[in-house]
């Protein structure tokens, strides 16, 4: 029997459903159960610092998490490198404090009020005060891929026709097309988020958990048996299918 495996979408600082979808994991699986996190734990929402906390505070008691790296994860560790730095896959005028992106409701949750347009270097010097070395180091590390059985996690996606060694940092982080649309399988089922939905799709070759919770929209958590899957809910397993 195949064991089951559990995914959460993107968070996005949103610690109370995280709390609450780690309960439900729990009830269903236990406190051993298999967890991949799929990346974006911070920007928008009200908490990511008591996001990455309660997922650095997991891993230290041992679970059986793997938390893969988001492409906002990397706006927090880049800006903190480099405080000039712009990712080129994200539009010229827009900074990460923007709200649209939600780099400011990430410093004002380590207590650095940060504004788009304000001095980016006070906001620097502030967030690298604030911003506890053990989140940057724990945010660095995360892989970009997991495997399990005849799953493939990640955190937006893979450019299809590549092999998964040659794929790349910015593809598997911030790919949308040509992968959205290409009906193939791709040898795994590929569990992604970062593309924002009202709610869960699946696919049939992919299956994409990324709800909106940094829009204030539920977090969607999976369990998947082989390529089976179910929606986890309060009530229950909710068969989850193409």
């Amino acid at each position: 029997m195949t064991k089951p495996v559990y995914a959460i979408g993107d968070i996005h600082g949103q610690i109370d459903m995280l709390k609450a979808a780690l309960a439900l994991i729990e009830s269903d699986g236990g406190p051993d159960a298999k967890v991949v996190f799929l990346g974006d734990y911070i920007d928008r929402g009200p908490d990511s610092c008591a996001v990455v906390q309660t997922l650095i505070d997991g891993y230290a008691k041992g679970r059986n998490w793997t938390a893969l790296k988001g492409n906002h994860d990397r706006y927090l560790l880049r800006f903190m490198s480099d405080k000039n730095v712009h990712d080129s896959r994200t539009r010229p005028d827009l900074m990460w404090f923007n709200p649209i992106l939600g780099g400011d409701k990430t410093m004002l949750s380590y207590g650095v009020y940060a504004k788009d347009g304000a001095s980016v270097s006070n906001t620097h010097t502030a967030a690298l005060s604030a911003v506890p070395q053990s989140h940057l180091d724990f945010l660095n590390d995360l892989d970009l891929t997991h495997t399990h059985d005849k799953l493939l996690f990640v955190h937006a996606g893979i450019r299809p026709g590549v092999p998964l060694v040659d794929q790349v940092e910015d593809d598997l982080m911030w790919i949308r097309e040509p992968f959205l649309s290409d009906p193939r399988d791709h040898g795994y089922l590929i569990v992604h988020g970062h593309t924002a939905l009202d709610a869960p799709q699946h696919y049939g070759n992919r299956v994409n958990l990324d709800s909106g919770a940094g829009f204030g929209r539920p977090l969607t958590t999976a369990v998947f048996e082989g390529r089976d899957c179910w929606l986890l809910t309060p009530k229950g397993r909710i068969a989850f299918g193409p």
